[in-house]
């Protein structure tokens, strides 16, 4: 295995915007979940280093939920902010029930007085008035769509949230949801190997002016090149997951060598590469890789400096990872 380079300095990275309906966002944002669950032991105080550094750069669209850390992560992200709201756009979902106190994900939940009590609970959570967008997590699918998101409709009309976006939907129910009341933005999974949206949901968002919020653009850190993308603690979720399974560990391993040596042509890192890719997709995507380090922050937004050759894009669209998304965990 080559050693990966290390990122220069990206101080100087310009980053760029878009909307989300009403909203002003940068082309890249920040996943906070990581900060506090998922991958092993949290760092809450790297994570508020973080985003106090990203809304330093402009990088200042910052996704939560509810569930994260049964609702200690959105508590970090209200204090990192605290004196600093204007500066933030705040993103986050309910949706997803979970086990009391472990936090486990157990089932969905798409009622109106759930979604209405989760926002309030939200708010006091981040310590604000309002959340500037707020995403139906899951779909719940004993509920229809329209009374689902006529709930966070109400939200709007009551100055709670600006923008409605939903998490992991289909383009039925896109559209259903869009024409019940505008959605601004949708979160799903997009990487390299991750690409079941691109076929009909993509197409119905742009024709719709949706934004595409990608989340685990990085692939959960596979792509990163770093040992632990590869071999996650006992600790982290990731080995619940078909994909760092043993029987299917040694062949995304191999992917993530043709990344990384993508990246060495360009001097860069295999994370840049991989978002790097995902940006190029359309300025309507807006990848939110996660870290609780202000330095792996400065090497994802370098990110905008990489031009990826046509053969460096046929290399990467040609790679496909082994075992699913998701196992029995479902997705957060």
């Amino acid at each position: 295995m080559t050693e990966q380079p290390t990122p220069n300095d990206q101080s100087t990275t310009t980053i760029p915007r878009t909307r989300l309906g009403e909203l002003d966002v940068p082309r890249m944002g920040l996943g906070c979940m990581g900060m506090t669950t998922a991958y092993g032991r949290g760092n809450p105080d790297g994570g508020t280093a973080t985003i106090r550094h990203a809304l330093d750069r402009g990088a200042n669209l910052l996704d939560t939920a509810d569930i994260y850390a049964s609702g200690s992560n959105e508590e970090l992200v209200g204090r990192a902010i605290a004196g600093r709201r204007d500066d933030a756009v705040i993103a986050t979902k309910c949706g997803i029930t979970t086990l009391p106190v472990i936090g486990l994900p157990i089932g969905v939940n798409g009622h109106p007085s759930y979604l209405r009590r989760g926002a309030e609970a939200s708010l006091k959570r981040l310590g604000t008035d309002v959340i500037d967008l707020y995403y139906l997590h899951r779909i719940d699918p004993n509920v229809p769509i329209e009374e689902s998101v006529g709930a966070m409709a109400e939200l709007v009309k009551r100055g709670l949230v600006r923008e409605i976006g939903l998490s992991e939907v289909g383009p039925a129910d896109l559209r259903t949801a869009h024409a019940t009341h505008p959605i601004a933005a949708i979160e799903m999974e997009w990487s390299i190997v991750s690409r079941e949206l691109e076929d009909e949901v993509v197409p119905v968002a742009r024709e719709l002016g949706i934004g595409i919020v990608g989340y685990s653009p990085i692939s959960r850190g596979m792509l990163s090149g770093d040992a632990a993308g590869m071999n996650p603690g006992l600790l982290d979720f990731r080995r619940l997951l078909p994909r760092w399974q043993r029987t299917n560990r040694e062949h995304n391993a191999r992917l993530v060598d043709a990344v990384r040596a993508i990246a060495a042509r360009h001097r860069a890192t295999p994370a840049q590469v991989a978002l790097a890719w995902v940006l190029v997709k359309g300025e309507d995507v807006i990848p939110i890789p996660g870290t609780s380090k202000p330095h792996r922050l400065d090497e994802n937004l370098g990110a905008f400096d990489i031009e990826l050759t046509p053969e460096d894009t046929a290399i990467l669209d040609g790679l496909t990872a082994a075992g699913e998304r998701y196992g029995r965990t479902g997705g957060a």
